[in-house]
C-alpha cells in the first residue's frame, strides 16, 4: 500500500557555511527519503534556512548589508553544498516568507485566544547601553561564579562545565561592543508549557511510541524536574516578525522556526497542487517525520508537538534524533585545519558520494554519536566501494562488450550467491526503515563478498582464453552483471549518483525496489565507463591544509549552535606528517638526477580523456583542456601544445596526465594537473597517448 509521508530535517542557521558535521543529518534524511521513493510511496522532503535572531542582524550590520540581502546569500550558499552532496530536498524554503509570517501569526493567535497559553510577564535582562538592545546570553561574557574561569558565556562555562544564568555572571560584558551590560525590565511574552493541559498531553504523547527509547526516557527525566515555560518574545531592535498586536515585541526566533516546516510545505503545495490540510490538519492520514539533533530534542518533542495540538494541528508522526559527529574524539580546529566546510570539500574534487557511504556505514536509529576517522574513511571507501563494489562490473562488462556484442546471456544459470542476493531485499529494505543503516551496509557488503567470491571461482579471464568456453564465460559474465545490478539496487538511496551512472551504463529504467524480483537476460549494455575513483591520502592532506586557519567563523549564540544539532563537535583528525625516513643524497645522470621507487610511487598518473580543448586568448602557446579523469568533476589544465595541435582535433582523444600536481594559479586561470608529451631537439611535439581501451581515471603503472 502507497504511504504519503512528508519529512524535514532540523533547519540550518543561515549565519555560517554548512560543514561536515551538518551534513550527518541531511544525509542520513535523504538516504530515508530516496528508500522510500523507491518503495513507491509518495514522500515529500521540506527544509529551509533559519533566518532570524540577533546575530542575522548584528552579522548584516558588519558587513554593511541588509539582513535580507544576508540570509539571500546564504540560502544560494546552502542550496549549492546541499545539491552538492546530492541532498534531494523536494522544497528547499526560507522562515523569512510570508506563508511563514501568516502560520506563525496564526499559532500565536489561537494559542493566546483560544487555548488560553500565552502570558505576558515583567523580567529582567541584561542590556546593552552602549549599542542599545537587549544581549542574548551569549552574547554576555563575563568571570564563571562557580571556578571563576574568565572570559565565559552567559549561560554556561566552558571549562567547568557550570550551568548559569546571565545576571550571575561576574564582571560581565557585552561580547557586542565590551561595554559593562545594566539590568532592566521588560515584558515578555511566554508559552505556558508548565499550565497542566500540556503536562498531560505531552506526557502521554512523549510516551506513546514518536520518540526513540532513548529519547522517551529523557522525557520522563524532564517531566520529574518540572515543565518550565518558554519565553517566545524579544525585544526591538530585532530581525524576525513582529508580535500581533505587540508592537516592538518580536517572536523568538525558535518560534517560528519550527513553523517554517510548515511553511516550506506550504510554498511546495502551491507550486504542486498538493492539499496543505491533508498532511498538517489533525486527523490527517499523512505520516509526518523529523531528523533532527540530540541537542534540539527539547524543542522539538515538548514546545512543538504542544504548539501544533493546542493550535489545531496534527503532531509528529516520529521524531528521530541522531547523535553528533566526532573524529578521533577532536573538535573541529581551524588551526589544524579540521573545520572543514561542505564546499572544501567538493572543491578539493573528493567524491560526494565517499562521505555518504562512510556516513550510512556508520549511522543507526539511536542518538548515539558517530566518530570520523580518516585512515577508516579511506580504507573503507577504498575497500568497499572500489574493492568489492565497483570491482564486479569492471571485472566482467568488459567481456560482454568485446566477445558478445553488449548483450546479455538469454538465460542465467542458478547459483546460491545470486539467489541469496536476490533473496535479502526484504531484509535489507527492513533496515533502511528502521534506519539502521550500518546494518544495511554490512548487509549488502557481505553480498559483494560473495558475487566476488563467484567471479574469482570462475575466474572469466581464464575462461576468455578458451574458445570452447565461450558459452560458459557468457553466463559467468552475465550473472556477475546482475549481482552487480543487484548490489546497485540496494545502494542507490546511498550512492544516487553512481545508481545513475550504473542505470545508463545498463541501459535500464531507473531502478526501484521491485526490481530486485527481476533479471537482466538477453538485454543489451553499454560499454563500461569507470564508475568511482580510489581516495588517496593526499588528497585528505590537501583538504586539510584548504582550511586550515581558513574558515571565518561568525560568533554563534545559543540557537544558532543547538539549532543544527550538532555542538561544535564535528571534526578531522589531523593527518600524519610524511616520514623523512628512506630519503636518499641525489645522484645526477645526464643532467637529471636519479631518484628512488619511493619518490617515483609519489607522481600519480592517470588516463585522461579530452573533453574539450581551446585557445587562450592572449596566449600564444597555451590551450586550454577539460579533461576527464574519472573523478566527480573534470580538471582544467593549461598546455603548451598549441603549436603542435588544433584545438579541434583534440576533442575525446585519451592522454596521461599528472593528477596530484599542485595546482599553479596562472594569468588565464588555474591549472589542475599537467598532460605529458614527448619532444626532442627538432620540431615536433607529440602528447602521450595510451593504447585504445584504456578509460579515463586509470592509473599509469
Amino acid at each position: 500500500m502507497s504511504r504519503k509521508i512528508l519529512v524535514t530535517s532540523a533547519l540550518p542557521y543561515a549565519n555560517g557555511s554548512i560543514h561536515l558535521g551538518h551534513l550527518v543529518e541531511y544525509v542520513q534524511t535523504d538516504v530515508w527519503v530516496r528508500f522510500q521513493t523507491m518503495q513507491g510511496h509518495t514522500c515529500h522532503y521540506v527544509c529551509a534556512d533559519d533566518t532570524h535572531g540577533t546575530p542575522i542582524m548584528l552579522r548584516a550590520e558588519k558587513e554593511g548589508i541588509s539582513p535580507q540581502q544576508l540570509i539571500e546569500r546564504m540560502h544560494a550558499e546552502h542550496l549549492r553544498d546541499f545539491t552538492g552532496f546530492h541532498i534531494g530536498f523536494d522544497e528547499y524554503y526560507s522562515t523569512h516568507s510570508e506563508e511563514n509570517r501568516r502560520l506563525a501569526e496564526a499559532i500565536y493567535r489561537t494559542l493566546r485566544d483560544a487555548a488560553k497559553l500565552i502570558e505576558v510577564r515583567t523580567i529582567e535582562q541584561f542590556y546593552d547601553p552602549q549599542r542599545e538592545i537587549f544581549l542574548p546570553d551569549r552574547f554576555i561574557k563575563g568571570e564563571c561564579p562557580r571556578c571563576h574561569a574568565k572570559d565565559q558565556y552567559g549561560d554556561s562555562c566552558e571549562v567547568c562545565g557550570a550551568s548559569y544564568t546571565p545576571t550571575e555572571l561576574i564582571h560581565p560584558y557585552s561580547a557586542i561592543s565590551g561595554a559593562t551590560p545594566v539590568r532592566r525590565q521588560s515584558e515578555h511574552y511566554f508559552f505556558r508549557l508548565s499550565d497542566a493541559r500540556c503536562r498531560a498531553f505531552l506526557e502521554s504523547w512523549t510516551q506513546a511510541g514518536h520518540l526513540q527509547e532513548e529519547a522517551a526516557n529523557k522525557m520522563r527525566e524532564w517531566f520529574a524536574a518540572g515543565l518550565q515555560d518558554w519565553d517566545i518574545s524579544r525585544d526591538a531592535p530585532y530581525f524576525g516578525f513582529e508580535i500581533p498586536d505587540a508592537p516592538g515585541k518580536y517572536f523568538y526566533v525558535w518560534m517560528d522556526a519550527p513553523i517554517g516546516y510548515m511553511a516550506s510545505f506550504a510554498h511546495l503545495a502551491q507550486r504542486l497542487g498538493l492539499d496543505f490540510d491533508a498532511y498538517w490538519a489533525t486527523g490527517s492520514d499523512a505520516e509526518l517525520y523529523h531528523f533532527i539533533g540530540k541537542d534540539i530534542l527539547y524543542f522539538h518533542a515538548l514546545f512543538w508537538p504542544a504548539m501544533l495540538h493546542f493550535s489545531g494541528h496534527r503532531t509528529p508522526t516520529q521524531i528521530f534524533a541522531h547523535g553528533f559527529l566526532t573524529v578521533d574524539g577532536q573538535k573541529m580546529s581551524k588551526s589544524r585545519g579540521t573545520f572543514i566546510t561542505a564546499r572544501s570539500y567538493l572543491e578539493q574534487g573528493l567524491d560526494p558520494e565517499w562521505l555518504r557511504y562512510y556516513y550510512a556505514a556508520k549511522l543507526n536509529a539511536t542518538m548515539e554519536d558517530i566518530d570520523l576517522s580518516l585512515e577508516d574513511f579511506i580504507a573503507r571507501v577504498n575497500s568497499d566501494l572500489v574493492g568489492k563494489y565497483v570491482n564486479i562490473a569492471s571485472r566482467s562488462a568488459g567481456f560482454i562488450s568485446k566477445r558478445f556484442g553488449g548483450r546479455l546471456a538469454d538465460a542465467l544459470p542458478p547459483h546460491p550467491a545470486l539467489t541469496e542476493t536476490r533473496a535479502a531485499a526484504s531484509a535489507i529494505a527492513a533496515l533502511y526503515e528502521a534506519r539502521e543503516y550500518a546494518k544495511a551496509v554490512r548487509e549488502i557488503m557481505r553480498l559483494a563478498d560473495l558475487a566476488n567470491q563467484y567471479v574469482d571461482e570462475h575466474k572469466p579471464w581464464e575462461l576468455a582464453r578458451d574458445p570452447n568456453q565461450a558459452r560458459q564465460l557468457h553466463q559467468v559474465c552475465s550473472l556477475s552483471i546482475n549481482l552487480f545490478r543487484l548490489l546497485t539496487l540496494y545502494l542507490k538511496p546511498v550512492l544516487p549518483r553512481v545508481a545513475q551512472d550504473v542505470e545508463t551504463f545498463l541501459a535500464i529504467p531507473p531502478l526501484t525496489w521491485g526490481d530486485a524480483e527481476r533479471l537482466l537476460e538477453g538485454h543489451v549494455i553499454k560499454p563500461y565507463r569507470h564508475l568511482m575513483t580510489r581516495v588517496e591520502k593526499r588528497q585528505i592532506d590537501a583538504l586539510l591544509a584548504a582550511n586550515r586557519e581558513s574558515l571565518d567563523a561568525p560568533h554563534p549564540d545559543a540557537h544558532s549552535q543547538a539549532r543544527h544539532g550538532e555542538k561544535q563537535q564535528h571534526a578531522f583528525s589531523p593527518s600524519s606528517q610524511p616520514s623523512a625516513a628512506g630519503r636518499e643524497t641525489a645522484k645526477v645522470t645526464d643532467g637529471a638526477p636519479l631518484i628512488s621507487i619511493d619518490e617515483f610511487a609519489k607522481v600519480d598518473l592517470r588516463i585522461a580523456r579530452i573533453l574539450r580543448a581551446e585557445a587562450v586568448e592572449g596566449a600564444d602557446k597555451l590551450l586550454k583542456l577539460t579533461l576527464d579523469v574519472g573523478e566527480p568533476q573534470p580538471r582544467t589544465v593549461f598546455a603548451g601544445i598549441k603549436s603542435a595541435y588544433d584545438p579541434a582535433t583534440l576533442t575525446g582523444r585519451l592522454t596521461v596526465m599528472v593528477a596530484n600536481l599542485a595546482p599553479r594559479k596562472m594569468k588565464f586561470g588555474i591549472s589542475e594537473g599537467m598532460v605529458l608529451a614527448a619532444s626532442g631537439e627538432g620540431p615536433g611535439l607529440y602528447l602521450i597517448s595510451p593504447d585504445s581501451g584504456a578509460q579515463p581515471g586509470m592509473r599509469v603503472r
